[in-house]
């Protein structure tokens, strides 16, 4: 028997039912002693945690652009800065957020964005 690459096995699962997928599944269980679905479970946040690149990012200002008071706010209300302390990173730029998760670092620098600012994820 001809061994099947894993773009033909895959190829063939993404045109079954769910049942016949479901059958594969018990069929697998039964021949190999091992459940195929706990194995794809727990080897897929390994996977999309490599294709992601860096878990956490610094969100640093570039530049208030010109709506400066909406940034200022803005920094206020992230960091927990007082005013004078906001507006100083404002007028010079630096780091908003140490180490902020990638999600958390996209959803920033779009709020920075929205108010004129421009923001570097590094």
């Amino acid at each position: 028997m001809a061994k099947l690459s894993t773009k033909e096995i895959i190829d063939s699962i993404s045109e079954m039912t769910i049942l016949e997928v479901k059958e594969l599944v018990d069929a697998m269980k039964e021949a190999f002693g091992v459940d195929p679905s706990a194995v794809a479970v727990a080897a897929a946040p390994v996977a999309g945690a490599a294709e992601e690149g860096p878990s956490s990012q610094d969100v640093v200002l570039a530049s208030a652009g010109a709506n400066k008071l909406a940034v200022i706010k803005l920094i206020k209300e992230v960091t927990g800065l007082g005013l004078g302390e906001s507006k100083a990173i404002a007028d010079n730029g630096g780091v908003i957020k140490e180490k902020a998760s990638a999600d958390e670092a996209k959803d920033l620098k779009a709020k920075f964005e929205e108010a004129g600012a421009t923001i570097e994820l590094k």
